[in-house]
């Protein structure tokens, strides 16, 4: 295959990764929406809708496989595949969580949380905001913003901690409320999770400019 064919190829791939990435940052929000307005709808769309994002990862999969294949690529180009291979993975799996918490909100039905929901949504945006900059520094080949994603990553945690202790109170006090908490708690959990993901990327994408994984920590999983 010419050069310049094989670079629309890897255009093509990153851009299909990117579409992959917005699907899944669409689901995180909605997942969200649902679970605040107690509207099943939207918590029944985003579970529906993960089939669609499923369906692209296999996709951008089969075209990794298929270019190493075929084009047996060195150097910086077959470590751009990988990379996006991994990547694919990794919004597969956010969007595994963001079924999850639509799934949590329909089990919850016409219950309202047991509290005011403030810190899980700045946990979903900081989140949301850490796949999109991780996805940007992709495109830009940008270490330094895929660094500061890393570093993100400890706002997440610190609101996490925040809602598991309160949360745990609820608990303690009120035998009563234990499922409603253990609901929230599993909202929560997921969405960190969403953030390790993002962490994982920008750790990728790091190891894609640089070359080496020195300055990356073990992949969280």
């Amino acid at each position: 295959m010419p050069r310049a064919d094989f670079d629309l190829h890897l255009s093509k791939l990153q851009d299909d990764l990117l579409i992959l990435g917005s699907m899944v940052e669409k689901a995180i929000t909605k997942s969200l929406a649902g679970l605040k307005q107690r509207n099943s709808v939207i918590s029944e769309e985003v579970i529906k809708n993960d089939d669609l994002i499923d369906a692209k990862s296999f996709q951008i999969e089969d075209t990794c496989i298929d270019l190493i294949a075929r084009q047996q690529p060195l150097a910086s180009d077959l470590r751009f595949i990988v990379t996006v291979l991994h990547l694919s993975v990794e919004l597969e799996r956010m969007g595994d969580y963001a079924e999850g918490i639509a799934k949590i909100s329909l089990a919850m039905g016409d219950q309202p949380p047991l509290k005011p929901l403030i810190d899980i949504p700045l946990m979903a945006n900081a989140a949301t905001e850490m796949v999109h900059q991780s996805l940007n520094a992709l495109v830009e080949r940008d270490s330094v913003l895929a660094t500061q994603v890393c570093n993100d990553d400890d706002v997440v945690d610190e609101l996490y901690d925040k809602v598991y202790q309160e949360l745990l109170t609820y608990m303690i006090k009120d035998p009563e409320a234990i499922q409603r908490a253990t609901y929230l708690l599993w909202v929560a959990h997921d969405l960190e999770r969403i953030a390790d993901r993002a962490t994982n990327i920008a750790e990728r994408v790091i190891f894609l400019v640089t070359g080496n994984m020195t300055n990356v920590n073990v992949s969280k999983y």
